[in-house]
């Protein structure tokens, strides 16, 4: 045997041990086990949050960011920060509703060009129309406070006639268990959505939390649920330890736009 031929041997067999040595480590190495995949939670409810009063500052911006979950906020008309805060909010991913101001039975300060059960139908479809086109983000429209124009056939027909013409939903705050707002969206063909349970008539973060179990109790019973809180720290603080948790138990949240019918 040549010399040429002896080292096409060799190397040969050197290529050989060197390829066996690989199999042998790749055998010998431990192999990982594979995370078994749980099945996510079964679906037991959809959630809306609807965070109430945005408008007055900009303070609880930042926390608001921070929950990262579908939210829907309610923003006041003719505040300050409005239009700034409803643009930031909208780019954060929230859904924007206009939180329409509307007469109440009770003597409280009332904000500016709240619409009352006086008021004819020009007159409301100006306001409506004015503060819709403030928020140009606004998907939909919710009563701040109300407990008697959502009582009044007239005047709740004025704001729905304008709502229907602008595309957007109507969101009962439900401040009257009187409330004609049901049956007449119903009526003339305005998505629709009603507040089933208010989270923080009360600041206490223990209360609040009490709340959410109200809500998700609702949610299970009826397949669907909307929570009204406010632009305030203790409610923020609460929903960003709660959302992540009742995710895993098997709610989903979602804007309160999927859920009016």
């Amino acid at each position: 045997m040549d010399k040429e031929r002896k080292y096409q041997v060799i190397i040969g067999i050197l290529i050989s041990i060197i390829i066996i040595n690989i199999v042998f480590l790749a055998l010998s190495r431990p192999q990982r086990k594979k995370e078994a995949l749980l099945p996510p939670p079964a679906l037991k409810g959809r959630i809306a949050i609807v965070l109430d009063d945005w408008g007055y500052n900009t303070k609880n911006l930042e926390a608001a960011k921070q929950i990262k979950r579908p939210i829907t906020a309610s923003v006041l008309p003719n505040l300050k920060y409005s239009k700034a805060l409803a643009r930031q909010l909208h780019e954060s991913g929230f859904e924007i509703i206009l939180h329409l101001p509307m007469q109440p039975k009770e003597k409280w300060g009332l904000e500016k060009d709240t619409i009352s059960v006086s008021m004819n139908e020009a007159a409301i479809k100006k306001i409506v129309g004015r503060d819709l086109d403030e928020l140009t983000f606004a998907d939909g429209v919710s009563n701040h406070m109300g407990s008697m124009a959502t009582e009044d056939r007239k005047t709740m027909e004025g704001v729905l006639k304008v709502l229907k013409s602008r595309r957007v939903f109507f969101l009962d705050s439900y401040v009257t268990p009187y409330s004609v707002c049901w049956a007449l969206a119903r009526k003339m063909g305005v998505p629709f959505a009603k507040r089933d349970v208010f989270l923080d008539n009360n600041n206490d973060p223990d209360y609040i939390r009490q709340q959410l179990k109200v809500l998700k109790y609702k949610a299970r019973k009826n397949g669907f649920a909307v929570g009204i809180g406010h632009d305030r720290k203790a409610t923020l603080a609460v929903l960003r330890e709660a959302m992540p948790r009742l995710e895993k138990e098997g709610y989903k949240f979602v804007f309160v736009s999927e859920l009016a019918r």
